[in-house]
């Protein structure tokens, strides 16, 4: 009896499972088997034996039917509820099953960092011709708990993704891979420091370059919170996981404008999961990801010990193959022959495969983790090189490097050597003859100088103090005021605006031919910054006809034939000229040339896809095959574009990979924030740069008022995402007032960045 009783609680969790995967009862009458098996443990003991067995073995078979019914035709939303399912496997249940042992760091439970982070030192064991060999590794990942609320389902603070970076330094250090586990909705939107959005973009720079090989495994992939974690040389994917850009309820609410509080209709939710592509299998054939795990039907549970095994078999096969990979030739095609003659290839090789690299794989694994990401979305977009013009560019590219390093690295650094050399050679003189001299300089000196005081006549100014007064005189215009050859079309309408401080510090009514000619769209009394289009920056900023755009004929496409995006980007590219949301151009600054990627909110709000993507990574290539600067103005953005899904997510990773090459090759980066910049770009290539301002007014953060509202439950005050507010968190390093912003910049390139750059 105990044993059948057993079998109807394990039906009835079956038919639950079914309820929450279908979201409803009414499919295949799964209320009714509910109530069956209510009736059955009433009466179990009013029931014969042979009736009670009877009963619960039709039940067990209708309820199979149903399983497998409902697991050939699984919709993405049904997905996504099978993920989100209490009872399924978490990332507590993979250290416990798929590591041999581990010790858990930066506290545990509810004494920890953040609960929903992580990180574990773990021993692994493969077993290779009946003999055992124990690998370290570090594990980190997201745990969802069990019904734990400290745990916030998953979703990490900026504490726990800074956690995650330490150990992942530690693992560096030790020369042990990463293993990654991706269990989160999306990160925890708060801007206090480190910041959401700054931590996942430290996270993401830092990742890039990590001397260690890196495996990352996605059950619930939400946006950037996923992304924290997810630069990695493999990517795999539970069968029944979930890979997107947003929540399919967020997309929902965003494409049917749902009002705050408002509820969100299931139909279109359903629409946007299926249009999102987040599948694995979708995810497969969009290359964001290397492999799919399979499942069990409708997806894994915390007692599937033999999924469990898989997983081990799996990480171990994807960690051998990164490795590989950095090895010889020869030691590959060992390998291949060894796993193509074994009787199931996806099981761990017959060969004991050392994951330590030295110097010269540890090269190669960076290389080939740069492809990795350089070649992602590559079809994503529009305006594709013909063969002809690319091998054309190809071999300009070519040139242009060899010229500008051997103008830049070779003969300026042969200069720069000689220089250095006279230099010292002319300072030990010096001070030899400087010790012969000083005795009759100082007798000189005192026999004169008292003389030329009686006289009246002053005494020599210091070299700089004479180079400041040259500099005073002069009656020319100063060149680093605005350049003035634009007004915005905003100054023609005769009327006056209200300052939205002139309650707080009684602003005049402003007369807008004013405000937005002389006064550069800037309130007088308080400085507030009425926004202005981005075409005022490209003509008052940079000098005058100076600008050059390039690659502009890459423009934004339709990869995942998201419906009614054709449209609208039609529409945008009707109302710009441009083929996307990013400009890139070179410009002068005080005739110092510098490259620029502009984000423009007349195009999608300025949202990234991979067309802007491709354009960022161009011209982060270009400043750094040029030496030149490379500036990030940031007129707005809503973000990654929803409509193009993890390829537009993927962004993320590239372009901080682009960024990463060009600082590290001596670029200098500035990133300028204006109007709104949220989410994605700033979690990634914008917030990882070095210096990073903000014009005044404008708001900067990872979420919106409403998404921070709707996820914490909490009201944040006005100033929030304030630039004054991202200043005073460290987020960026100063605020410029824009009248200021060309004066402001061209100290900046001044000042900061190596010596490389060319005009150094």
């Amino acid at each position: 009896m105990n044993d059948l009783l057993k079998k109807l609680q394990n039906i009835e969790q079956r038919i639950g499972c079914l309820i929450h995967i279908k979201n409803t009862g009414e499919w295949g009458n799964l209320s009714g088997f509910q109530s069956d098996c209510e009736e059955l443990k009433n009466r179990r003991y009013d029931l014969g034996s042979k009736e009670f067995t009877d009963r619960i073995n039709k039940l067990d078979k209708a309820i199979q039917f149903l399983e497998k019914r409902c697991e050939e035709g699984l919709t993405a939303m049904e997905r996504v509820r099978i993920v989100r399912y209490p009872l399924r496997f978490s990332f507590k249940d993979i250290l416990e099953n798929v590591y041999e042992d581990y010790t858990e760091l930066g506290g545990q439970g509810e004494f920890n960092i953040d609960p929903a982070m992580v990180v574990a030192k773990a021993n692994i064991v493969r077993r290779i011709k009946k003999k055992p060999y124990t690998a370290s590794v570090m594990v980190i990942g997201q745990e969802v708990g069990h019904g734990e609320e400290f745990r916030n389902g998953g979703s990490c603070k900026p504490w726990g993704n800074e956690k995650a970076l330490r150990y992942m330094k530690v693992a560096e250090t030790e020369g042990i891979p990463i293993h990654f586990y991706i269990f989160t909705p999306g990160s925890y939107p708060v801007e206090e420091y480190p910041g959401a959005a700054q931590q996942i973009a430290r996270n993401l720079y830092a990742m890039t370059k990590l001397r260690v090989p890196m495996i990352s495994v996605i059950s619930e992939g939400g946006s950037g919170g996923a992304e924290a974690i997810g630069l990695s040389d493999f990517r795999l994917m539970f069968s029944h996981g979930y890979y997107s850009v947003i929540s399919p309820e967020g997309a929902a609410a965003i494409e049917g404008r749902v009002r705050e509080g408002c509820r969100v209709p299931p139909k279109l939710i359903e629409t946007c999961a299926n249009r999102l592509h987040m599948t694995a299998q979708e995810n497969l054939r969009l290359g964001t990801i290397d492999r799919v795990i399979q499942e069990p039907p409708l997806g894994a549970k915390s007692d599937d010990f033999a999924f469990f095994s898989r997983v081990r078999s799996e990480i171990i096969r994807a960690t051998d193959e990164v490795v590989l990979k950095t090895k010889s030739v020869r030691g590959f095609r060992s390998y291949e022959v060894k796993r193509k003659k074994a009787e199931h290839p996806e099981q761990a090789p017959q060969i004991d495969i050392p994951w330590d690299l030295n110097p010269a794989e540890t090269k190669r694994l960076l290389n080939l983790r740069s492809k990795k990401y350089r070649a992602m979305g590559k079809d994503g977009f529009g305006g594709e090189i013909l063969p002809a013009e690319n091998i054309f560019k190809s071999l300009q590219a070519t040139v242009e490097k060899l010229y500008y390093t051997f103008r830049y690295d070779v003969l300026k650094g042969h200069k720069k050597q000689v220089k250095k050399v006279l230099k010292e050679v002319s300072g030990e003189g010096s001070v030899l003859v400087k010790r012969l001299t000083d005795p009759f300089v100082s007798t000189y000196n005192s026999i004169f100088h008292k003389e030329k005081t009686k006289n009246g006549k002053p005494a020599s100014l210091p070299p700089q103090a004479v180079i400041s007064a040259i500099n005073s005189i002069g009656n020319g215009p100063d060149p680093l005021e605005l350049t003035d050859t634009y007004t915005s079309p905003l100054a023609n309408e005769d009327r006056t605006v209200s300052c939205p401080n002139a309650e707080k510090y009684g602003c005049e009514d402003l007369w807008v031919p004013d405000l937005y000619g002389e006064f550069c769209g800037v309130c007088q009394k308080c400085g507030h910054h009425f926004p202005l289009e981005h075409q005022w920056y490209l003509k008052n900023i940079f000098d005058p006809d100076s600008i050059r755009a390039f690659n502009s004929d890459v423009y934004s496409k339709n990869p995942l034939k998201y419906e009614g995006l054709d449209e609208r980007l039609q529409l945008a590219r009707s109302k710009t000229g441009h083929g996307c949301a990013n400009l890139t151009f070179h410009a002068r600054v005080m005739d110092i040339q510098l490259v620029v990627s502009m984000l423009i909110a007349d195009f999608r709000n300025g949202t990234v896809g991979t067309a802007e993507g491709e354009k960022f990574v161009q011209a982060c290539e270009l400043a750094k095959r040029k030496k030149r600067p490379l500036l990030a103005y940031v007129h707005t953005t809503g973000g990654i574009r929803i409509q193009e899904g993890t390829l537009g997510v993927t962004q993320m990773p590239k372009c901080t990979m682009a960024v990463r090459e060009y600082i590290d090759a001596g670029g200098l980066y500035i990133v300028v924030y204006d109007n709104n910049s949220y989410a994605g770009p700033v979690a990634s290539f914008l917030g990882c740069s070095p210096y990073q301002f903000a014009i005044r007014s404008c708001n900067i953060g990872f979420a919106g008022p409403r998404v921070i509202r709707e996820t914490t439950g909490m009201d944040i005050p006005p100033d929030y995402h304030k630039s004054r507010s991202a200043l005073r968190r460290g987020h960026i390093q100063g605020v410029w007032d824009r009248r200021d912003f060309r004066r402001n910049l061209y100290k900046a390139l001044q000042t900061m960045g190596s010596p490389s750059l060319y005009y150094r």
